[in-house]
């Protein structure tokens, strides 16, 4: 029998979401299936994202549960409507950790999306050499083959940026990323340099925090805050060693949206930010 394949994380989170529309109406796996005329494993391998939910289902079930936010509901059908697996899943899943296709699946169907780091330059806006020296100094070593696999990755996602009619993309750096020579003098100017053009563009948003500013909420953290049609289906995905973490309960939303606000609120002007970037693309 051919293995199932792993469900994509929009199915996941629709999932999630519809097992929580359940617990918030109060309604046991079991009483929510008779009411909706199937079985208790039915519903059971629907919220645990085994079987797919047809929209008008998950119309159905919002209904049960009481549901009235519209623009939620549409939402979630839309979610369950979408049957195509993204360049993401076939071309790279035999090749890369799956946290790393749930990241590019997240930011392609991003409404918008906000990132601030503290330590390095964000991978939407890195160049092919400058990633290429970090995956090669990655902690289990990686074999060249998969230094290109990520690499290649890495920029495909960057269509995100790059595409017609983009999202807004906005991101916080610190200075220190800006003084680290990834790849050498070289690289490292071609990197700043591409920061500087990318910040122009219309769509993207690029603020620097300088060493002066001294201490920061969210310090020593990177966070990619990936926004969907509506914010309860907004996603926080944390950097760790071990790998990706995704965070969408409402409380830690709620908590890194203002932690961004703050961080941004902090952070230097775009222009002021490109002045920065340039000053030290000198003094390379």
């Amino acid at each position: 029998m051919t293995p199932r394949p792993a469900p994509t994380a929009r199915r996941v989170r629709l999932a999630t979401e519809l097992r929580k529309l359940r617990e918030r109406a109060g309604l046991t796996s079991t009483e929510a299936a008779q009411m909706l005329g199937t079985s208790s494993g039915q519903l059971s391998n629907v919220e645990s994202a085994r079987f797919g939910v047809s929209p008008d289902r998950v119309r159905a079930m919002a209904n049960l549960y009481s549901c009235t936010n519209r623009r939620y509901i549409d939402a979630l059908a839309d979610m369950a409507a979408e049957k195509a697996r993204g360049w993401w899943w076939e071309a790279y899943r035999e090749v890369l950790p799956s946290g790393l296709l749930t990241l590019a699946e997240l930011e392609h169907h991003a409404t918008a999306v906000r990132t601030a780091f503290t330590s390095h330059v964000p991978g939407m806006l890195q160049i092919a050499e400058h990633a290429r020296e970090i995956f090669s100094r990655a902690i289990p070593a990686l074999t060249p083959p998969e230094v290109e696999h990520r690499v290649s990755h890495r920029i495909k996602r960057q269509d995100v940026v790059y595409r017609e009619n983009p999202n807004p993309y906005s991101t916080v750096i610190h200075e220190a990323a800006l003084h680290m020579r990834v790849g050498g003098p070289r690289v490292a100017r071609q990197q700043l340099r591409h920061l500087i053009d990318m910040s122009l563009r219309d769509h993207i948003t690029l603020r620097v925090l300088p060493f002066d500013v001294g201490a920061f909420p969210g310090s020593g953290q990177s966070i990619n805050y990936l926004c969907g049609p509506v914010t309860e289906l907004d996603t926080v995905q944390l950097d760790q060693f071990h790998g990706p973490v995704l965070l969408d309960a409402e409380a830690h939303l709620e908590k890194y949206r203002r932690l961004l606000d703050v961080v941004e609120a902090t952070a230097l002007s775009p222009a002021k930010s490109r002045d920065l970037i340039h000053a030290v693309t000198q003094s390379l």
